[in-house]
Formats: C-alpha cells, sequence, structure tokens
C-alpha cells in the first residue's frame, strides 16, 4: 500500500482510482461500508482512501482536540486490511481549510488521485467553511467525469455509528457496546520504548507504549497483548499520565502475566477487554503497588472468565 501526504498532481500514467473519503478516525462499520464499495470497484480502478491529519475539528479548536480512536499506523494498517492499495493524507493546515470545494475538486480529487468514482457518506461536506455538500459534489462529477456513489448511514438499532458515539462509550468503560459499533475488539498498537523501568523495580515490569494523543480512553484495563510470536497475551494495562510519579505525557503501561521475553522496540498490539478503574493519584508508591495487585488479581479473573 501507497501512502502520500502531498496531493502533487499523478503522473499520467497512474492508474485511476475509486476515492473513499472521510476522516476514518476508528475505521468503524460505518466507515467499512465506504472502504468495501471503493474496494469493490477492483481491479479496473485502484481503491484509494483520502483522510485528514490531524482531524479537521482539532485544527479549528486545538485546545479541545478531537479523542484519537487510533494513530496514524493503525489506520494505515486497518485500511491495508480492508483492501485499500492507496492512502492520501494530506496534512490539514489552515491554508488547506482554505481551499474553496471546487479548487479541494480540482486539486485533491482529479489532479492527486485520478479518482473516477467518489465514495462518500450522506451527510460528507468539504471545502472552505464546509461549504460543499453531497449536490455540489455530484455536480462537479458531472464537470470532471467521476461519479459519486453515496452510502447511506450504518446504524446500530436505531442510532447512526459514529466515531463521536464510539468515543463516548470508551470514555465510560463500555467496550463491548463499542466494539459492537467498530466491527472487532478495540486495541490500539505501538512500539515498545524504553522506559525508566520503575515498574520493574516494583515488581510489576511492564512494557511501554505511546498512544494516540488525546486518546479516547483512560484508565486501568484489563487486556490481551499481541506480538510477532505471540497472541492474546493477558496483561493489565493503566493508559494515563502517571499522576503518582508526576509523569506528564500519555503513556500506556501494560504488565504482561505470562510472557518473559525481551521486546524493547518491537510493535505490539494491545486489546482493551474491561476497564477497571479510573486512575488515580496514590499517597505512596506503596499503595501503588497495592493497587497494582488488585487490579492484576481482578484483570486475571475477568480474562479467564471471558475466555
Amino acid at each position: 500500500m501507497k501512502l502520500l501526504r502531498t496531493l502533487h498532481p499523478a503522473p499520467a500514467d497512474a492508474q485511476p482510482t475509486a476515492l473513499a473519503i472521510g476522516n476514518f478516525d476508528g475505521l468503524h462499520r460505518g466507515h467499512q461500508a465506504l472502504v468495501a464499495a471503493a474496494v469493490a470497484c477492483a481491479p479496473r480502478l485502484e481503491p484509494a482512501l483520502m483522510c485528514f491529519e490531524p482531524l479537521p475539528a482539532t485544527l479549528f479548536r486545538p485546545h479541545y482536540p478531537v479523542p484519537r480512536l487510533m494513530g496514524v499506523r493503525d489506520r494505515l494498517q486497518g485500511a491495508r486490511r480492508l483492501g485499500i492499495q492507496r492512502v492520501f493524507m494530506p496534512r490539514f493546515n489552515r491554508a488547506f481549510a482554505a481551499l474553496s470545494p471546487e479548487v479541494f475538486v480540482s486539486r485533491a480529487i482529479v489532479a492527486a488521485a485520478r479518482a473516477e468514482r467518489v465514495v462518500v457518506g450522506a451527510d460528507f461536506r468539504f471545502g472552505a467553511r464546509a461549504a460543499g455538500d453531497v449536490d455540489l459534489l455530484q455536480q462537479l462529477g458531472r464537470q470532471h467525469g467521476f461519479a459519486v456513489q453515496v452510502i447511506e448511514p450504518v446504524r446500530q438499532q436505531a442510532d447512526k455509528i459514529s466515531s463521536s458515539q464510539i468515543r463516548g462509550l470508551l470514555a465510560t468503560g463500555e467496550i463491548a457496546a463499542a466494539n459492537a459499533l467498530l466491527g472487532r475488539p478495540y486495541a490500539l498498537s505501538g512500539r515498545v520504548l524504553r522506559g525508566q523501568q520503575l515498574g520493574r523495580r516494583l515488581g510489576f515490569p511492564t512494557v511501554n507504549l505511546r498512544p494516540p494523543v488525546p486518546p479516547a480512553l483512560a484508565g486501568v484495563f484489563a487486556v490481551r497483548v499481541s506480538g510477532a510470536d505471540f497472541d492474546r497475551t493477558p496483561g493489565v494495562a493503566n493508559l494515563g499520565r502517571r499522576p503518582t510519579v508526576a509523569g506528564a505525557e500519555w503513556l500506556l503501561e501494560v504488565h504482561l502475566f505470562d510472557y518473559q521475553g525481551e521486546l524493547y522496540g518491537r510493535h505490539l498490539q494491545v486489546e482493551f477487554v474491561a476497564r477497571l478503574r479510573a486512575e488515580e493519584k496514590f499517597d505512596s508508591l506503596d499503595a501503588m503497588v497495592d493497587q497494582m495487585h488488585r487490579d492484576a488479581s481482578r484483570a486475571r479473573q475477568l480474562l479467564a472468565d471471558a475466555a
């Protein structure tokens, strides 16, 4: 799969695309319907996806950034698994946001993506001040020679599936309900960082990963961890800022129950199974360790019951 971060005009001999456009944070069942429509056009058209980084709402409200369901790497891997062959991920900045709907179409859809089919949701908006809608996109499609396929919302019962709905469920620990909307277990992945080894000194060695910031969930969780040579190993994790040790940055710390190998520098996937509690600030390290033992015991039991 090829990733393009700039929207330069494509070579004249580049294969035309079927282009799904959206934010795709989470790649939930609604997003999957858009992607499936683009993938269905292969092999005549190359299945492609266009998303934006950072999320547009975060650019306009930087002091209230949108909680992220997935990082860039997870989004790319998810798109590839769904059959996408090319991803356009332009940097969403003030200049990009100021493009008129007509210029966005001519530069991004026509020149860069060479789209012959564009797949969007029924509520799709584009261009400066979100002035463009599906009707305008269809009109511009007729002018430029691409078809527009509009995908109606995918619903869970009566509610439209959305990234904001999933963020709300994860924030309150309703992981099973979020999974139903995602169509898969919620997980984050990343490369294991070398930390201060405080957990090891306290008897709880951890692997540390950098989550997308700000993450859509926080607290202490029962988890299952997968790597290149092991699958769904049980563990307990803290996702937060570690107030007891004066932490500042977001960090995902995972203690694996049944793995002793060296993991620094490796990519791991952490599947969130159940939320145990909110992150807390303890009066002492001893009090924190006592709670960690209780969390580990509870996580083991939850994971055994869920197996």
